[in-house]
């Protein structure tokens, strides 16, 4: 009796200890995904809601059993809410460590050099995975570059990212303007570069285009930039027919056909190389340029010069049937 008695301890001891070791095992050994998987942990979540997550993802194969693993095997940092990869395989002891590590996957909100703030905000707005509502932002506000955000951050974080990186940046570029620049505060050469992004998207040409408009800011000339007409018409949004010689004529803040000096106001967004052109304009004696017919520009140092690539440029407008 008394070794049939032990034989069954013994029995029960290592049926025990097969669990333990099964249950342990569990915490390491590869999980059901087939392919990796992306999970949104929403927030507010707790190891227990986001445990249910992972069962219905098909993450895990159950979710007491990662709940109680990871109590008793994982470390006590807190789950992070985010959207998640979770990749084929992944062990009940990966998947913690990656809601843990909050390393979740970043989505990104792309603004381009030039690009006007009313469409800004409408892209910002048009993000699905985004939350709350900002107002249009402050024109020249927001430096041109690719913002990632995780779902569910608010349009207002993601704004003010984009704005604080405007600020940073024109700091630094303005510290290390050159002395020949006209302009004389960090809003005006926001103002200036603007104009010198809508007007060339080579980059060779930018410090040159704003050479020309340093020279005629020094001697009190007219800016006569199109795109100043443009933008008080559509804030920034294309025009989509020809300017009215009302237009040109219209007195408004904008329009450099009509004052001397910078506009208001910045007509866009302008990126960091066309900041960095205003800040540090080409040394150069030309007043004047048009277009070249290959999508770039010729420049002249008087208006005689000019006339004359303006003809060319209007003979090479007639033969392609654009007049």
């Amino acid at each position: 009796m008394r070794r049939t008695a032990l034989v069954i301890v013994g029995l029960g001891v290592a049926a025990l200890a097969f669990i333990a070791a099964n249950f342990s095992y569990g915490w390491v050994a590869s999980g059901p995904l087939e392919q990796d998987k992306t999970v949104s942990v929403p927030q507010g979540a707790t190891l227990t809601s986001a445990a249910r997550v992972l069962k219905a993802e098909g993450a895990v194969r159950s979710a007491d059993a990662f709940l109680t693993r990871a109590k008793l095997f994982g470390a006590s940092a807190p789950i992070r809410a985010g959207e998640y990869v979770i990749p084929r395989g992944a062990s009940n002891r990966e998947i913690l460590s990656i809601l843990q590590g909050g390393k979740a996957l970043n989505h990104l909100v792309t603004v381009p050099e030039g690009l006007p703030s009313i469409l800004v905000h409408e892209r910002l707005m048009a993000e699905q995975d985004l939350t709350g509502t900002v107002p249009v932002p402050e024109e020249g506000s927001i430096l041109p570059d690719s913002y990632a955000f995780e779902k569910g951050e608010s349009r207002a974080q993601v704004l003010a990212r984009m704005q604080g990186a405007m600020t940073d940046y024109l700091a630094k570029a303005w510290d290390k303007r050159s002395p020949s620049t006209p302009v004389k505060t960090p809003q005006d050469a926001v103002i200036l570069a603007s104009i010198v992004e809508k007007e060339t998207g080579i980059d060779k040409e930018r410090t040159i285009v704003a050479g020309v408009y340093a020279n005629r800011l020094r001697v009190g000339m007219m800016l006569q930039a199109d795109p100043t007409i443009i933008y008080p018409i559509t804030k920034g949004k294309p025009l989509g027919r020809r300017i009215r010689k009302s237009e040109i004529a219209a007195v408004n803040g904008y329009n450099t056909y009509a004052m001397a000096g910078l506009p208001r106001g910045p007509i866009a967004n302008p990126g960091r190389a066309s900041i960095d052109a205003v800040l540090n304009p080409a040394p150069t004696k030309a007043l004047y340029f048009v277009a070249d017919g290959k999508g770039g520009h010729i420049f002249a140092d008087t208006l005689e010069q000019q006339n004359e690539n303006v003809r060319k440029w209007f003979e090479i407008r007639r033969q392609r049937g654009e007049l």
